[in-house]
């Protein structure tokens, strides 16, 4: 290890008065904030609803449809087991509800499914949850938009040829919104969120109160059911695929663990309660929703939604209550995606800062939010929708596995935790890790009944899962099972990356620092004998004094003329004419410089010094070869060659001005 005795490092710390200039990316996603604000753009508990549940709440758009989709099979007596099917469903939520808010306690820094699989269960399980939730987020935005623009085509069906077009016009305004910061998106956002909350309890409660009156009725004119012949095996099949269908519900529902961070403090707190309001508003609608369409006799239909059907039927028609709730559903299906860009980014940052995906998605925009993060999911989700041309019905059957696959580890995770605790005790004790990343376990008394919710619910989660992969296999779940095992490669060849770059570069067990050098040789490539290569040759010469100019003979007449311009102006220097038969500048030079690094001595470095011609005008910048810059991008990968770039400014004339 180095000696630093009688050795006293000085350390200054300034402070900048420099204020980032305003642009045009400032008027479009407001000013930069400064790190000091940060505490400022924290949300609270109602716009975090509004942030965080759009995904959880626009799923009552349609999945009571999803589940008479697969029923209407059995033809329409089968809807009676529509609400059953709610019922149950309802029951899952309430249990993968409350285990989520165990995790926001126990994981308060955010991360959910992924920090809690790789705490308790390895760094596998954390990469598994982790590939089924980012997957999920881009799946998220490309359904949801899709399924608001198909709301806008059915109204007016003109537009269906523009549906891909305005579908990814879609994501990138939600891009834009969210980069300007969470509060203020979550203020965009909020108002839309509540009135469909309001507007959906409106319909429902008005849909009970004529129920229990008698005055309800069924829907008028219903489109048509093709009905399809199926014995009592199929029967028990045909519910366990509605089930599956129908748990799109859950979608969302983990979204706040992930992004827990984002709330006022005491954020656990506040993030815990926004997630049991949005359990009990989702579970509500969609009980209220999948019993009203049952007493309505509304039926599944490419042609008007349930919703619609259900709408009409309450309010006497297509008056001014029944558009409120075609446009708040159309809307919220819109923003829907919205949750996405809430947890994506952050989920990135934190399996960034384990060196899972590229460093740069831990960076913190302008705004304060990880803008990376939101500008790769708006790429990835607008890939996806053109891909399978904004089809809901073919995007559907890739949804909601890899969120139960998340749910599943979690839950795991969550009762390993519990079973750890229970063997500490004594409460002060704590379980030790060598990761600071790892959050520490404290005895919980309640530890048994904890492990048994989570035990039980990762036990429902696991079978829904299977049932899930089982029922919508043919329909395109199998890409879901190819592609999260090639994303958690990717992740991992990322890790190992990162693991052998900190490897290689740690200071552990460094030793002394080695000697300076005994020998510098400058090599300076020469395409012409100017201004800016005497610039360039005079920085070579302070370098070192064994300086070798080199320049490639492409043509022998401008060859010549470089020679006789060396012999006045080349200072002594020594300049070597490479001839290049093939007229070719780049390879000759590498292959003369690796012929000089092998020949070198120990100790001894080697430089190349690259002029640069840099012109002020960015337009005329143009019309030059940036050779020095291929040069870099050429030498920067060979071992031991310092490269550097010796720029020259030309600076236009008043009289260029005014041409």
């Amino acid at each position: 290890m180095i000696n630093q005795e009688n050795k006293q490092t000085p350390i200054i710390e300034r402070k900048t008065d420099y204020k980032p200039q305003r642009t045009w990316q400032s008027w479009l996603i407001g000013r930069p904030l400064s790190t000091a604000d940060a505490s400022h753009e924290t949300i609270g508990k109602v716009v975090g609803l509004a942030v965080f549940a759009s995904d959880a709440l626009s799923s009552n758009a349609y999945a009571t449809q999803e589940i008479m989709v697969v029923l209407a099979a059995a033809g329409t007596l089968a809807f009676g087991y529509v609400f059953p099917i709610s019922m149950a469903i309802v029951m899952l939520l309430a249990i993968v509800a409350l285990s989520y808010v165990q995790v926001i306690h126990a994981y308060p820094d955010g991360g959910g499914a992924y920090v809690v699989a790789r705490d308790n269960l390895g760094e596998l399980a954390g990469l598994t949850a982790a590939s089924s939730l980012l997957a999920d987020y881009i799946l998220t935005v490309s359904v949801s938009v899709s399924s608001g623009i198909a709301q806008i085509v059915s109204a007016y069906p003109d537009l269906y040829a523009y549906r891909v077009p305005m579908a990814v016009a879609a994501v990138f305004l939600l891009m834009l919104i969210n980069l300007r910061g969470v509060r203020e998106s979550g203020a965009a956002i909020a108002v839309p969120s509540m009135s469909f909350i309001v507007i959906m309890f409106v319909m429902i409660g008005f849909g009970l109160y004529k129920y229990f009156t008698g005055t309800l009725g069924t829907v008028v004119d219903p489109p048509e059911v093709f009905s399809h012949g199926i014995t009592a095996f199929g029967l028990p099949f045909l519910i366990l695929h509605a089930f599956s269908s129908g748990t799109a519900a859950l979608t969302g529902i983990e979204a706040i663990s992930n992004g827990t961070t984002a709330f006022k403090e005491p954020r656990s707190k506040n993030a815990a309660t926004t997630l049991i309001w949005m359990a009990v508003i989702l579970s509500s609608l969609f009980l209220g929703i999948s019993f009203i369409s049952s007493q309505t006799q509304a039926v599944p239909s490419e042609v008007e939604t349930v919703i619609s059907q259900i709408g009409r039927t309450i309010f006497g028609g297509q008056g001014v209550m029944y558009f409120a709730v075609i446009l708040v559903t159309t809307i919220i299906l819109l923003l829907a995606g919205n949750t996405a860009y809430a947890g994506f980014p952050r989920l990135s940052a934190l399996m960034a800062m384990d060196g899972f995906l590229p460093r740069q998605l831990t960076y913190r925009g302008s705004r304060l939010v990880y803008s990376r993060g939101i500008v790769a999911l708006a790429i990835l989700s607008s890939a996806l929708i053109v891909l399978f041309q904004a089809s809901v019905t073919r995007l559907i059957p890739l949804y909601a596995i890899g969120v139960f696959l998340s749910f599943t580890l979690a839950q795991t995770g969550m009762a390993l935790r519990w079973r750890k605790s229970g063997k500490l005790r004594d409460q002060k004790e704590e379980a030790e890790h060598t990761n600071e990343r790892i959050s520490k376990i404290t005895y919980d008394p309640l530890w048994r009944l904890k492990m048994f919710m989570n035990g039980f619910g990762a036990l429902c989660t696991g079978v829904v899962m299977l049932i899930f992969a089982a029922t919508k296999f043919q329909d395109g779940a199998y890409v879901v099972l190819i592609l999260i095992p090639s994303l958690i490669a990717v992740l991992w060849m990322i890790h190992l990356h990162y693991r052998n770059l900190a490897k290689n570069l740690s200071l552990d067990n460094f030793g002394i620092i080695p000697p300076h050098t005994h020998r510098h040789r400058v090599i300076m490539p020469v395409s012409g004998v100017h201004q800016g290569t005497l610039s360039a040759l005079r920085y070579a010469h302070m370098l070192s004094d064994d300086v070798t100019a080199v320049h490639i003979v492409i043509e022998p007449a401008d060859a010549e003329k470089t020679r006789k311009k060396w012999e006045t102006w080349g200072e002594g220097i020594r300049l070597v004419m490479l001839d290049s038969p093939y007229r070719l500048f780049v390879e000759p030079l590498l292959d003369y410089i690796a012929d000089i690094a092998e020949q070198r001595q120990p100790g001894e470095i080697i430089t190349v010094v690259v002029p640069e011609f840099v012109s002020d005008n960015r337009w005329t910048s143009a019309l030059h070869t940036n050779t020095a810059e291929i040069l870099r991008n050429q030498l920067k990968n060979q071992h031991d060659i310092v490269i550097t770039n010796v720029p020259y400014h030309v600076h236009e004339t008043e009289s260029d001005h005014h041409r």
